[in-house]
């Protein structure tokens, strides 16, 4: 089983829990719209191991927000991957979050892109 990070969003008492890779690929798109003071909706599908259905939040920067990673090493991202949820970011519906698409390729990650042009990533 793939490690489980958590969002702690604003005075809820039920955690939101993802496996750390969906996170830190989220974490990095929600924290550019907020950072640009701007709000919108997350949505995402219920797990197997919990009651069927889907939830949505109101993302809002003045709501405290709280990313927890299971794993002490932040994974590769994904270009392609953020781009996708980014893109969805700026749509009426907001978010939905989707499984990664897998390629059969080399994975441009933004590690592996910003080696190759000599980019420092802070």
């Amino acid at each position: 089983m793939s490690p489980v990070g958590t969002i702690y969003y604003g005075g809820s008492a039920m955690p939101i829990h993802i496996d750390d890779r969906t996170l830190a690929h989220l974490k990095v798109v929600i924290a550019t719209k907020l950072r640009r003071g701007e709000s919108f909706t997350v949505s995402w599908r219920h797990p197997d191991d919990q009651p069927a259905g889907r939830s949505t939040i109101w993302l809002h920067p003045s709501i405290p927000l709280r990313f927890v990673f299971e794993e002490p090493e932040a994974p590769p991202l994904s270009r392609s991957w953020i781009e996708e949820l980014a893109n969805s970011a700026s749509s009426t519906g907001g978010i939905m979050l989707v499984s990664e698409q897998t390629q059969t390729g080399p994975v441009s990650t933004v590690a592996s892109d910003a080696e190759a042009t000599g980019a420092v990533i802070p």
